[in-house]
């Protein structure tokens, strides 16, 4: 059978499957979202690319030497829906390339990536995400069980923060805006000065 090099020798309307996206050779750069095939934004604007790099640093200062590992995109992160069964016969079928995370449980790190949910995902936004990928993203993630998961909004400088509660359903912690100092739940011990991250 002929390598998978191009998007267009895939079915839009097809369901795949982690192992399905091993084998693709794509120039694009996708996700898969409950076995669905995401194409993701062209090139960043140069806004969020600055908007990642400076926030980037402060979590790289602050989890450099400690037991969590930061990684940033392009990483992959598999991820499993933990309502239904855990594994079906090994297979997953969500694959996704998060902005930032970080995990904690050195066990769900494997030479591809993340094989289970990081404890902590922050996307940035871009123009050109569309209201259907962020609320697909959104449930994938609380039904994945990502512990906090972050939405930053370069343009309006704005971050969302949102934590698991004990029912497996995200709440809306805080609403920061980009001239206050965001804390993560999961990490108190981190004060990121947004006007930093938002800085040009």
């Amino acid at each position: 059978m002929a390598p998978i090099t191009q998007l267009s020798q895939l079915d839009p309307n097809g369901t795949y499957s982690y192992a399905d996206y091993l084998t693709w050779q794509l120039e694009e750069s996708v996700e898969l979202i409950k076995g669905k095939i995401m194409a993701m934004s062209p090139a960043p604007s140069r806004k969020h690319q600055t908007v990642i790099t400076n926030l980037g640093g402060k979590l790289y200062q602050f989890f450099h030497k400690k037991p969590c590992n930061l990684f940033y995109a392009p990483f992959d992160v598999k991820l499993y829906d933990r309502r239904k069964s855990l594994l079906k016969n090994g297979e997953a079928f969500s694959v996704v390339q998060p902005d930032l995370c970080v995990i904690c449980d050195k066990d769900k790190l494997t030479e591809q990536g993340c094989d289970g949910a990081p404890d902590w995902i922050i996307e940035v936004l871009s123009p050109g995400n569309s209201r259907k990928e962020v609320r697909l993203k959104f449930d994938l993630y609380e039904e994945s069980g990502v512990g906090e998961y972050w939405l930053v909004f370069p343009y309006e400088q704005i971050v969302q923060q949102f934590v698991l509660d004990d029912n497996g359903k995200y709440q809306l912690r805080a609403l920061y805006p980009g001239n206050e100092i965001a804390i993560p739940h999961l990490f108190p011990d981190l004060q990121i000065d947004l006007n930093d991250v938002f800085a040009e």
